[in-house]
């Protein structure tokens, strides 16, 4: 029953980076001290039913509570304690190669990278290289966790909290919110997508140009329906900043904060019934829009690489 929890990509024992490496290890002597404690509990229950006809002096029942009830004690807390310091210490980086920018919104996640570079719902980072995370929210609590990479921090409106994340394994790893959030939060989701440096690099160099085409029936029916009061998209008229950056919506992996597979069918039905495929969320839905004009916009949208 429990090992189709033990793959995937939410799985912890992952090990994608070395933070989770790190964590993994602190995890598995949890696991074999509590086997030690339970072991040396069930001893001295056996112990204590065999000699139940028995009394204890004075001497040995002291000498019982004196071990049994503060040397072990004081031992294993103080072996937990330094193992977990020595753990803090490895996961908190002394330096980064990258800082990126996540804040999180009712019920999705906008990332910011150097040179001005925004996206939605993706985290794309350099196996093999630190990248530090400045962590905030818009609106209400959220928790940005991406179990595979032994990240979860919670992201608290006017304060800015910091991960640290060295992948080491190239991979699209599944990332959640771990605070409830209100009506949506189990649908507020995203990638993490790790790539090679130099694919990272050119990736991060794509991202920073503006859309193509810039012009065309699909942006005009875009801009027409007022799209671009609340999506932005780069070197259009498009400079909305309610919703998600969509110049390069196309080269996306998912839509929906992660939801869905961004396919021609489900951005359709996205524009369309918004709310039948995620209740709750801001975007109005547009069920009346003419269908070439529709046809149009999803060419231009699923156009922006």
């Amino acid at each position: 029953m429990c090992l189709p929890g033990c793959s995937g990509r939410h799985y912890w024992f992952s090990g994608a980076s070395e933070e989770a490496q790190s964590i993994e290890t602190l995890a598995w002597i949890l696991f074999a001290g509590a086997g030690v404690i339970w072991l040396i509990v069930m001893a001295l229950a056996f112990f204590a039913m065999r000699s139940s006809g028995r009394s204890n002096t004075e001497k040995s029942a002291r000498r019982m509570i004196l071990w049994g009830g503060f040397a072990f004690p004081t031992v294993v807390l103080a072996a937990l304690l330094g193992t977990g310091l020595l753990t803090l210490k490895s996961i908190v980086a002394e330096r980064s190669d990258l800082t990126l920018e996540v804040e999180g919104e009712q019920w999705w996640w906008r990332v910011g990278y150097p040179g001005g570079v925004v996206t939605a719902n993706e985290v794309r980072l350099p196996r093999g290289r630190t990248a530090e995370i400045l962590l905030t929210a818009d609106d209400v609590i959220h928790s940005f966790w991406a179990p595979a990479l032994g990240g979860k921090i919670d992201m608290i409106p006017g304060r800015e909290n910091r991960l640290t994340l060295t992948p080491t394994t190239v991979g699209n790893w599944g990332g959640l919110c771990a605070e409830y959030c209100g009506g949506a939060h189990a649908q507020m989701r995203f990638n993490v997508i790790v790539m090679e440096p130099d694919a990272f690099d050119a990736w991060l160099e794509d991202e920073a140009a503006p859309a193509q085409p810039e012009s065309g029936p699909g942006l005009e029916a875009f801009l027409g329906e007022g799209c671009g009061a609340c999506h932005t998209i780069r070197g259009t008229e498009a400079q909305g900043l309610v919703g998600p950056d969509l110049t390069h919506f196309g080269a996306r992996t998912s839509l929906g904060a992660g939801i869905l597979a961004l396919d021609r069918d489900t951005l359709r039905h996205w524009i369309t019934h918004t709310d039948t495929l995620k209740p709750g969320v801001k975007m109005p839905a547009y069920p009346d829009i003419p269908t070439e004009e529709l046809e149009d916009m999803i060419d231009y949208l699923l156009s922006l690489t």
